[in-house]
């Protein structure tokens, strides 16, 4: 069953939406991901090209090697896409969903650059933003309200 998915940039000047089928993403451990985020892996949903409307504007773009372009927001830096040249469909990053609790990994790719010990982490001691009355009060006193 097919729906309509919205996500963008954390600033808002890049907004889309996207017709997905289903709830499946991946992480990427590839080190052209890792650096492109920043972070030891890059949680990725891949969709058909045409079935992305870019809502505001499209995203600015980067050759990020000779296979591919990354699209991301020039304004506040958000990684969006990961566009393969040629491929009739693109990746969006699952952290720029509205609703990205909604997919779920279903797979790694890239795995011989993964970083093990991200891996397997629900042992980890856990504290919840709330526990940080100072950070709290830093987005009360600037907002009014803890960010989503």
């Amino acid at each position: 069953m097919s729906r309509i998915m919205t996500g963008g940039c954390q600033c808002g000047s890049v907004r889309y939406s996207v017709v997905v089928t289903d709830d499946d993403a991946y992480l990427c451990h590839c080190r052209m991901c890792q650096r492109a985020t920043g972070g030891v892996f890059a949680a990725l949903k891949q969709v058909p090209r045409d079935a992305v409307t870019w809502t505001t504007r499209e995203p600015d773009r980067h050759a990020s090697s000779e296979i591919a372009h990354r699209g991301f927001c020039a304004v506040c830096g958000t990684p969006l896409t990961y566009e393969g040249n040629g491929s009739d469909n693109m990746d969006l990053t699952v952290g720029s969903f509205d609703d990205a609790h909604r997919l779920r990994p279903v797979g790694h790719f890239g795995v011989e650059s993964r970083h093990q010990a991200w891996i397997e982490l629900v042992f980890l001691p856990e504290k919840r933003t709330w526990d940080l009355p100072n950070i709290v009060s830093q987005w009360m006193e600037t907002r009014g309200h803890v960010p989503d």
